[in-house]
C-alpha cells in the first residue's frame, strides 16, 4: 500500500514532505505546517486501518494528551484532527532515537546518569498528572545535543489493570506482561530496561518469558561501570513491583551521582 506523496495535505495547512515510518496501524510523516511556518511530524492512521475504531480512538486520545502536557523532556503535541483522516500533529525534533544511537555504541556512565535524570523527570511529571507511560524503550526516546525527549503515549493510561502483554515485550514489567495492576513501579521497570541497555548496548531480556528470570547485573556485562549507578539500574528490574525503588528515590540516587 502506497504512502502519501510530497505536497499532499494531511490536515488543514499541513503538507507532506517525506514519509518517515510505517507501523502495524500508523504512518508517520515529516510535514510542513503553513500556520506555524515550521516543520512538524504527523502521525496518522494507515488507510487500511481507518475503519478500526480502537486504532482511531487511541491515536486521538494520545494527541489530546500530548496537547495538554508541557514538559521539556516530553514531545509536544500541536493539533488533533479527525478529518480528512485521523491525525495528530507533533513538534519535530532533531537528533536520533536512542535505539539508533545504541546500535553504534553504549553510553559513558555520565551520559547514562543524565539520560536517567531527564527521563525520570518526565515520568515524575506524567505520574503527577495521573498517567503511566507503559512503553519505555530506546526507540521511544529521541536524543539531541544532550537532551532526551520521551515519545509515544499511545498506550499511556491511569494506574489500574492492563490487557496482558500490551506494550513491548522485552521492556514490559512482569505485572504488565501478566495483565495485572500497573503502577508507577511499572514505569520504573521500563526506565530500568532503557538505562540497562544504554549501559550495556543490549536489552536485558530477550523474547523469552522474563517473568521467570531476573536480569543479569549491569556489571556482569560492563565490569568497570560505576557500582552505585549499576546498583541503581539493577534495582529498577526487581521482578516484584514493591521491591523496586520509588521514582523519587531513584531520582535522588541519580542526582547524587
Amino acid at each position: 500500500m502506497r504512502t502519501l506523496s510530497a505536497g499532499r495535505e494531511l490536515a488543514p495547512g499541513v503538507r507532506v514532505t517525506a514519509h518517515l515510518h510505517r507501523s502495524r496501524h500508523l504512518d508517520v510523516y515529516a510535514a510542513h505546517c503553513e500556520r506555524r511556518a515550521c516543520p512538524v511530524v504527523v502521525k496518522t492512521v494507515r488507510p487500511d486501518r481507518v475503519g478500526r475504531d480502537d486504532v482511531v480512538r487511541d491515536l486521538l486520545r494520545e494527541g489530546r494528551l500530548l496537547r495538554r502536557l508541557t514538559h521539556p523532556h516530553i514531545a509536544r503535541g500541536y493539533e488533533v484532527h479527525r478529518a480528512p483522516r485521523p491525525a495528530i500533529v507533533l513538534e519535530t525534533m532533531g537528533g536520533e532515537t536512542l535505539a539508533h544511537l545504541l546500535d553504534r555504541r553504549d553510553l559513558p556512565a555520565r551520559d547514562v546518569v543524565e539520560l536517567g535524570r531527564q527521563l525520570a523527570s518526565a515520568l515524575a511529571y506524567l505520574h503527577g498528572e495521573g498517567i503511566l507511560h507503559l512503553d519505555l524503550k530506546p526507540s521511544n526516546v529521541v536524543a539531541d545535543s544532550g537532551r532526551a525527549k520521551l515519545l509515544d503515549l499511545s498506550i499511556a493510561q491511569r494506574p489500574g489493570r492492563i490487557p496482558a502483554g500490551r506494550g513491548t515485550w522485552c521492556n514490559m514489567a512482569p505485572e504488565q506482561a501478566a495483565g495485572d495492576q500497573v503502577t508507577a513501579a511499572t514505569d520504573v521497570w521500563g526506565l530500568g530496561t532503557v538505562l540497562w541497555e544504554a549501559a550495556t548496548g543490549v536489552n536485558p531480556f530477550d523474547e523469552r518469558d522474563q517473568r521467570s528470570e531476573r536480569a543479569a547485573p549491569v556489571r556482569s556485562l560492563r565490569p568497570r561501570f560505576p557500582k552505585p549507578l549499576a546498583e541503581a539500574v539493577d534495582a529498577c528490574l526487581e521482578p516484584i513491583a514493591a521491591d523496586r525503588p520509588p521514582l523519587a528515590e531513584l531520582q535522588a540516587a541519580l542526582a547524587s551521582l
